[in-house]
């Protein structure tokens, strides 16, 4: 009863407001259910660099353009080379040769359309990951959209194929596919154990028929590991490994634990980071620290009682997306930290960034950093590189790859 006066309070008082001359919110333009963003600060060229920046940590850094003349790169991996692999919105595979880039062939057949931060869009490709075993077998597995029949039609894939000295060979699917109600973002993984984590988005995320919103496990070929927590369940998908997810957008190994670190966004705030834990639920759509993109939160209070918590959070929301846990001595004062990327923060276009988490030894969050704020751009994917660098893939449509190294 004293909820539903307070409400009523709240209506009234909201109402006045509105209805006062001295009122003077702006009244902000909606498309369906979602605010339409301001765009005065969005697609900033970036320049030429290199960027000099003092850091929280007293640790003077440079930041660099590693390679140019990617469209939209999605996501990145390095070869044992050094070479590295990028792949794109509009569904292409690169490699990056001394700061070079070419195109690799022999990729699938995806679906790219709209424009990235907008509803009802299509990503081409979206990971990329190399088999544990690459030395040996040159296996490459890829995310992506593949096309669903009809115009525009498109479901979420992940297949594997080859890397030779001319492209991709023998590229098959071996997850997904054929349902289009799983279509929207994805990330992948291979844990310490070589099994393949995949994360999804749409569908219903309780429910455990259903592939959509959850973080799931296969075997390298496809096939089911018969230790996954639902692989006996009536009715349930085998490869559910958890679920309760909104839009994950980062996934992650813990390099000492070998514990899976999974990020997802969420609506108006809410974006949150977990430790994927087997048969768990996280709580989407029932529980959110986010409000609803119209103004009221997304859960009735919020929390997460009953389910799963995050081990970091953010409010508001920064679009989170790649994810890499710092391990290497090269920049010393970042070593054991957590690293991730953001598209943009509290809804405004040409606020992307990454932020750094220091945690303590039980995983809690004691403080972050953001950095490179000042380039306004959509930070995509965040790598450690085998020169104990990080690189960062900027998603704009004259995408870059970053190189950040101390002074």
């Amino acid at each position: 009863m004293l909820r539903h006066h307070r409400r009523l309070s709240l209506s009234l008082l909201a109402a006045a407001l509105l209805s006062s001359p001295l009122f003077a919110q702006q009244q902000v333009e909606f498309r369906g259910n979602i605010p339409l963003a301001p765009t005065g600060i969005a697609n900033q060229a970036l320049g030429s660099g290199p960027w000099r920046y003092a850091t929280a940590e007293g640790m003077n850094i440079v930041v660099d353009v590693a390679a140019r003349g990617i469209e939209y790169p999605m996501a990145l991996t390095f070869l044992p080379d050094g070479d590295m692999l990028v792949v794109s919105r509009p569904g292409k595979l690169h490699l990056v040769r001394d700061g070079k880039v070419s195109e690799i062939g022999g990729g699938p057949e995806s679906v790219y359309f709209g424009v990235s931060g907008e509803p009802a869009v299509s990503h081409g490709y979206m990971d990329i990951a190399l088999h544990p075993d690459f030395a040996s077998n040159q296996l490459v597995y890829i995310a992506y959209s593949k096309p669903a029949g009809a115009d525009r039609a498109r479901s979420l894939a992940v297949g594997r194929g080859k890397l030779t000295a001319t492209g991709l060979e023998g590229f098959s699917d071996i997850w997904g596919g054929k349902d289009t109600s799983v279509a929207g973002a994805s990330r992948i993984a291979f844990g310490k154990d070589k099994t393949l984590y995949i994360t999804t988005s749409g569908g219903s995320a309780q429910d455990l028929g259903t592939a959509g919103g959850k973080v799931l496990r296969v075997n390298d070929d496809g096939s089911i590991p018969r230790d996954n927590p639902f692989a006996s369940t009536a009715n349930a998908r085998p490869e559910v490994y958890s679920y309760g997810h909104r839009s994950s957008l980062g996934l992650t190994v813990h390099p000492v634990t070998g514990a899976i670190w999974q990020n997802e966004n969420g609506p108006n705030g809410g974006d949150e980071i977990n430790i994927i834990e087997p048969g768990k639920n996280y709580g989407w759509p029932l529980v959110s620290l986010g409000r609803d993109y119209s103004g009221p939160w997304q859960s009735e209070g919020p929390n997460h009682l009953g389910y799963q918590p995050p081990v970091v959070y953010w409010m508001p929301a920064i679009a989170v997306s790649g994810m890499t846990f710092y391990t290497s001595d090269v920049m010393p004062k970042w070593k054991g930290g957590l690293f991730v990327g953001g598209l943009r923060t509290g809804e405004v276009p040409g606020t992307g960034h990454i932020e750094r988490i220091v945690l303590n030894e039980k995983f809690e969050e004691l403080r972050r950093e953001a950095l490179l704020v000042d380039l306004h751009q959509r930070m995509r994917d965040v790598r450690q590189g085998p020169d104990g660098l990080l690189y960062v893939a900027t998603e704009e449509k004259d995408g870059v790859v970053l190189r950040i190294r101390p002074e």
